[in-house]
């Protein structure tokens, strides 16, 4: 047994694995998508990504963090994106390929945001909000400088704030979420809607770009949407940051813009005023953030 520890990242589109030292390093990684559509699938590649990265070594402990909802005390995850995995044992399964290996659960947007926080764009904050905006919406908060799951290891769900109360059907059951607005394939829906002729995300971005007033509106409505969210939990959660990452983040300004413009109308309480907004630092603050669940 080594000092490194494993890390898993376990999303509805990729399934992510690193052999992490103590220091947050990533020394061996592997990536594949998700088979979201098929339970047994999906955990057969979390299987090969463990003995892909781990090659043979055994690390002295394990950190999964997976999208949600998970269940902590239980070690269970019901992804709302992968098929058939409802209260499905990941924590047990994992620890059956690694037996007498410590192995803690958690969900992956507070991974995403002890990650930033160790080592990323958090570094220093004590009460802050670590975000992904991408296919879906997710988060976690760390409060007073600790990760806060709260009662089931859920807190910080900020995609599942409502943003529209008359809005689309959600995926988790409810309606008018934020992921339904600023999820990459809500926004590009909601722009084909509108008459926008592209196909997804990156396209998105590029007709915004380029002056397309329906893509840039797409835009405007998803920052809009994660805005209202983090001006809701500043001010349930007395914030001092808000760190966003995933795909649509790296859409900067058309994105960044909105959610500063609308915390600037919602955010009116005197101990918001130096609330701030920043794009996250890493790419990998999930797997990081896994690793950091065994090894701070």
């Amino acid at each position: 047994m080594t000092d490194h520890v494993l890390a898993l990242d376990v999303g509805g589109t990729k399934i992510a694995a690193g052999l992490v030292d103590s220091r947050g390093a990533v020394l061996r990684r592997a990536v594949r998508p998700t088979p979201a559509h098929d339970a047994e699938l999906a955990w057969q590649a979390v299987a090969d990504l463990v003995a892909e990265v781990l090659d043979g070594t055994v690390p002295s402990a394990v950190g999964i963090g997976s999208a949600g909802p998970v269940d902590a005390d239980a070690g269970t995850v019901s992804p709302i994106n992968i098929n058939g995995w409802q209260a499905f044992p990941l924590r047990d399964r994992v620890q059956g390929l690694l037996p007498g290996v410590p192995v803690s659960l958690a969900g992956d947007g507070l991974c995403i945001a002890l990650g930033e926080h160790w080592l990323g764009a958090g570094r220093g904050s004590r009460f802050m909000i670590g975000m992904v905006v991408s296919t879906g919406v997710g988060g976690g908060l760390v409060l007073d400088g600790k990760p806060f799951g709260g009662r089931t290891g859920n807190a910080g769900h900020i995609g599942h704030v409502v943003a529209e109360p008359d809005g689309w059907p959600c995926t988790c059951g409810g309606r008018g979420c934020v992921e339904t607005v600023a999820g990459g394939p809500n926004m590009v829906r909601w722009a084909r809607e509108q008459g926008w002729s592209g196909s997804d995300a990156i396209e998105l971005e590029r007709s915004a770009r380029a002056g397309d007033s329906i893509a840039a509106a797409a835009f405007d409505r998803g920052g809009q949407a994660v805005g209202l969210a983090i001006a809701a939990a500043a001010a349930i959660c007395d914030l001092d940051l808000a760190v966003i990452g995933g795909g649509i983040s790296k859409a900067g300004d058309l994105l960044f813009d909105p959610i500063r413009r609308t915390l600037a109308v919602h955010a009116g309480l005197s101990f918001l005023r130096d609330l701030r907004v920043v794009r996250a630092e890493r790419d990998d603050s999930g797997l990081v953030g896994a690793a950091a669940l065994v090894l701070l």
